[in-house]
């Protein structure tokens, strides 16, 4: 779509609709291979597959949390195929063309955040690899810069000066990237599994386990209730739904460059219920086999690959799992950070020049690595008033706007969308409601139950998106 006369403040190239698209169906699919193939998406898929209890519960509970997922991505990657545009630039409809920048700086938060923690997870599995060579352990050991052991140091600046040169290249080469990371690590990963599974002598799912070591060991996870029991088999469908809440946002920046529907929905059917169910269940055998080889519960694939003999096998699980962080973190993270800062000063911030910002950013943090302190609870408290955004912005999308949009009016900062000065209040009240169920209440009080908070991110939905159209009644 050619966009005549937009508003400067609101408009540069990257923001502007697609126009060259040329993601199909498994360019999509690679989204998510690249999205949830990461340490801490292993550490979580596993977590929930060992608290399942059962092969069944596992299919029922996974299986269902995934076509959530799935029906939840598909309602805001069509919104990105037929607009064309970034997250950002479509918030504009729901809360105004200048007030779209509140919610696009809170998910740029949260992304460089968890950027900085994703590149210190990716540079970690190159350090524990290098930790086999006598001198590279002792440099380690005797060698310290800025908080950090000098070779630490070394590995983060390489890991993050490499999504950097991705990144700059433009997401035609994001594209490139994952189409050919998402397969390497699915053969990687299947090929550690055999391994393990085959030296284990056992094919198992875990049951074996005494529950207080599993109890022990999947306690960060944050799942309530006795394995196997229905308490905990809701909590780990809504932990695992909750888990893409930053990707129900953003998915849009990616959807826009799709060719069609069409390929929309094949890359969502083969990336989402499938390709999560097959990557909980490797996870999950292959930490019952490290069980068996080790005798410990060992949910980290860093912790499993670094009791390795082969110095082959080190070197396949560390390139593995530095490839899939990379992967997340350019989808999850940089993509989105990059297009958010883009989105505050269209004229001054191109797509490249966000993506700079955000890896200064997560530079400029990496020497107080606050993803290892307490500011965690901070940025999930903040990552938490995704729902209400996510909420507000659907309502306004499929329920006001019956899936229509004036794509022009988005770029026109006197127009449809320019509400009060350009923020719209009716957005922000429900934000606010939103916020003090799914964030403030649960966070800072003991107003509500204790199992509140595993299923704040579905309260922040329901109530800020609810508030949003009642709001919005007087209107219609």
């Amino acid at each position: 779509m050619q966009i005549n006369n937009p508003s400067p403040a609101l408009y540069n190239e990257d923001l502007a609709p697609a126009e060259d698209r040329k993601w199909g169906a498994f360019s999509i699919f690679n989204v998510w291979t690249s999205d949830v193939h990461s340490l801490w998406g292993y550490y979580l898929a596993a977590s929930l597959f060992l608290l399942c209890g059962s092969l069944v519960n596992f299919v029922l509970a996974i299986g269902i949390g995934s076509l959530v997922i799935y029906a939840l991505m598909q309602m805001v990657g069509l919104a990105g195929v037929r607009t064309g545009v970034p997250f950002p630039v479509l918030a504009r409809a729901s809360f105004g063309t200048f007030g779209a920048n509140a919610p696009a700086l809170i998910r740029a938060v949260v992304a460089c955040f968890w950027y900085g923690a994703q590149s210190a997870a990716a540079s970690g599995a190159i350090v524990a690899l290098l930790l086999r060579n006598p001198a590279m352990l002792e440099f380690h050991q005797t060698s310290h810069f800025l908080g950090h052991s000098t070779l630490e140091v070394i590995c983060y600046l390489l890991v993050w000066g490499a999504q950097l040169l991705i990144i700059q290249n433009g997401m035609e080469t994001v594209r490139r990237f994952q189409d050919w990371a998402g397969p390497a690590v699915w053969v990687m990963m299947l090929i550690l599994a055999i391994y393990l599974v085959i030296k284990s002598g056992t094919f198992s799912f875990g049951e074996e386990i005494p529950q207080e070591v599993l109890l022990e060991a999947t306690r960060a996870a944050g799942v309530p209730g006795t394995p196997g029991s229905f308490v905990t088999l809701t909590a780990v469908a809504a932990t695992w739904i909750t888990y893409f809440a930053a990707l129900y946002l953003n998915f849009c920046d990616f959807s826009r460059y799709c060719k069609s529907e069409r390929d929309l929905r094949i890359g969502n059917a083969w990336g989402l219920p499938v390709n999560l169910l097959a990557f909980c269940l490797v996870a999950g055998v292959t930490t019952t086999a490290a069980w068996h080889v080790y005798g410990e519960v060992l949910l980290h694939p860093d912790q499993i690959s670094a009791k390795f003999d082969s110095w082959f096998l080190a070197l396949l699980a560390a390139a593995t799992f530095a490839v899939a962080t990379l992967g997340i973190n350019v989808v999850a993270n940089f993509v989105s950070a990059a297009f958010d800062f883009s989105n505050t000063m269209p004229k001054h911030i191109s797509f490249k020049r966000g993506g700079v910002i955000a890896a200064i950013i997560a530079l400029v943090l990496y020497p107080w690595a606050p993803w290892e302190t307490n500011a965690t609870h901070f940025v999930n408290f903040i990552g938490s008033t995704m729902g209400p955004i996510f909420g507000i912005m659907m309502v306004d999308y499929y329920l006001i706007r019956k899936g229509v949009i004036n794509v022009a009016a988005l770029y026109d900062e006197h127009g449809e969308f320019r509400f009060q000065n350009g923020w719209h209040r009716k957005a922000f009240i429900a934000l606010i409601v939103g916020m003090i169920f799914s964030s403030i209440l649960p966070t800072f009080t003991s107003i509500l139950p204790s199992w509140w908070g595993t299923y704040g991110w579905f309260f922040g939905v329901a109530i800020g998106g609810g508030c949003y159209y009642l709001l919005r009644a007087s209107d219609r």
